[in-house]
């Protein structure tokens, strides 16, 4: 006996679990700032999959029952992560420290290609003129830059949302 959407289910959680792996592996920064490229890309890579999930099925319970599954298996990866330090571990990005104590950590930076002037620009977000200034910087796992200040009365409520580098926008 064959179920009539077996094939799209098995499509639908494969093209997921690509697509996990795939933002994992191109990093949070992407994430950080949607700009032209980055939209249009979402689309083009939506338009790309939706034929490897659906397959021949055009039909609109074949595309409900690849977004069904989509939410399905998204809701329990997000229980699952949560209830699972392991499972958590090897599916999110933890935040990464990229000033502590005024001194930069230039092999984090150089790492997750992080420039001076973006640094520079989030401690200005954050209202400290010089890098100096932060007690502590992270890169948080959704790609915004979260500022410390060394000095407690420098603290707002800013979030800076990274950039792209512009020259990568140009290579895609």
């Amino acid at each position: 006996m064959h179920f009539p959407y077996l094939d799209i289910i098995i499509r639908s959680v494969v093209v997921y679990f690509f697509m996990t792996i795939a933002l994992r592996i191109f990093g949070k920064k992407e994430l950080s700032q949607l700009n032209t490229a980055d939209i249009i890309l979402i689309l083009l890579i939506s338009n790309s999959v939706q034929n490897a999930m659906v397959g021949p099925d055009t039909s609109l319970i074949g595309g409900l029952v690849a977004a069904l599954v989509l939410f399905v298996v998204n809701f329990a990866i997000k229980k699952l992560t949560r209830n699972s330090k392991t499972l958590s571990n090897l599916l999110l990005d933890k935040p990464e420290v990229l000033i502590h104590d005024g001194k930069l950590d230039f092999k984090t930076l150089s790492r997750l290609d992080i420039s001076h002037d973006e640094l520079k620009e989030a401690a200005r977000e954050h209202g400290l003129e010089h890098l100096t200034d932060v007690k502590l910087a992270m890169l948080e796992i959704d790609g915004t830059i979260s500022i410390i200040s060394a000095d407690q009365k420098h603290l707002k409520q800013t979030h800076y949302k990274r950039k792209h580098n512009r020259k990568n926008l140009q290579n895609l």
